[in-house]
């Protein structure tokens, strides 16, 4: 898995690993213009937080790449075009508006270069952002490998492994770490319904490297939680409030409330760029809810009447009290929250 990029860059094109087939089949799409990496952003074709942001930044580099040198105003346009446009892709995960922040100060900072030195200063700026989510899953790993005991049962939500970032993951990376420093770990997995990124996509990473894991439905958690068969949760993050209150994949907040029920910890593993300062709290953070189909389909076969209304919001927010520790990558962040993740900005 870990030989198997997410996102890659390639001779003028964004390579991105479709997601929606996994675990199936291999399709690698070659995206040649921004508007096909906003497609596959909202398609969930490329997804979960820090690899989006990393597919946002390539964005932008596809939006100038084959724009004239001579039309500085046009260069300048469609970018600012592309940009806003990409913010829009999908509102909840704080780690895209990180990135196109970062590619538009690059912009701004080499506006009197020639043209064709920007372009490069871009697609040098979205080529660091992949290796810096890629150091930053590795360090997250790192400090929470420390905080796993051996002969452990995790239970995971949704996937927050190499195939949501540029690669390692976060709360895979952590549960990657600690089975490379020889700790005995079996995860459960969420199937996490209604798109099933736990049975196809980290049931298949963890396959792929012979770490030993079991599927459960979704609703099958409490079971798991009292007959003492998980003794830790941990799960990765969209976007965390000031406060520590943290947006995750829908069921997330469920999944906290039953661990605190049964004295079980409750770890989130983000690196620092998913923290959003600006949000006081979880109530603040934006929502994103999807096409009713995905609740009444699996996998494009209908399970409900055509007509029934769906529900269907991407995210929940889990309050901080039911959070026992954030895994960064400049850190384990613990209680109180508010205080300890300035800190951590700062530093």
């Amino acid at each position: 898995m870990q030989d198997l990029p997410t996102i890659a860059w390639h001779d003028g094109k964004v390579r991105i690993l479709d997601q929606t087939l996994l675990p199936h089949e291999l399709v690698m799409l070659e995206i040649s213009d921004y508007q096909g990496i906003i497609q596959a952003i909202k398609s969930l074709a490329v997804r979960g937080a820090p690899a989006i942001g990393v597919a946002a930044a390539f964005a932008v580099v596809l939006s100038v790449w084959h724009e004239s040198d001579s039309d500085r105003a046009g260069f300048i346009e469609k970018a600012n075009k592309a940009i806003t446009e990409i913010k829009a892709a999908r509102p909840t995960a704080k780690n895209l508006f990180w990135a196109v922040e970062r590619m538009r100060e690059t912009l701004a900072k080499n506006l009197n270069r020639p043209l064709h030195q920007v372009r490069q200063e871009l697609l040098r700026t979205a080529q660091w952002l992949l290796q810096d989510d890629l150091q930053r899953c590795q360090a997250i790993g790192k400090f929470g490998a420390g905080l796993l005991p051996d002969r452990c049962n995790i239970l995971t939500h949704c996937n927050a492994g190499a195939l949501a970032t540029a690669g390692h993951g976060t709360a895979l990376g952590v549960i990657r770490s600690a089975v490379a420093q020889g700790k005995r770990i079996h995860v459960f997995i969420d199937e996490t319904r209604p798109l099933l990124q736990g049975s196809r996509l980290t049931a298949f990473e963890l396959q792929e490297e012979n770490i030993p894991a079991t599927l459960i439905c979704d609703n099958m958690a409490a079971a798991l939680m009292r007959r003492g068969m998980v003794q830790l949760v941990i799960v990765g993050a969209d976007r965390i409030a000031a406060n520590g209150d943290t947006a995750n994949k829908i069921g997330t907040y469920g999944l906290a409330v039953l661990a605190k029920h049964h004295n079980i910890p409750f770890y989130v593993a983000a690196p620092w760029t998913t923290i959003d300062m600006e949000l006081n709290s979880g109530q603040l953070i934006p929502i994103e809810e999807r096409d009713a189909d995905e609740v009444r389909r699996v996998q494009g076969r209908p399970i409900a009447p055509e007509d029934i209304p769906v529900w269907n919001p991407a995210f929940d927010v889990t309050p901080n009290n039911l959070i026992d520790l954030f895994i960064t990558d400049r850190g384990v962040v613990r209680p109180p929250f508010a205080g300890a993740l300035a800190q951590m900005m700062k530093s």
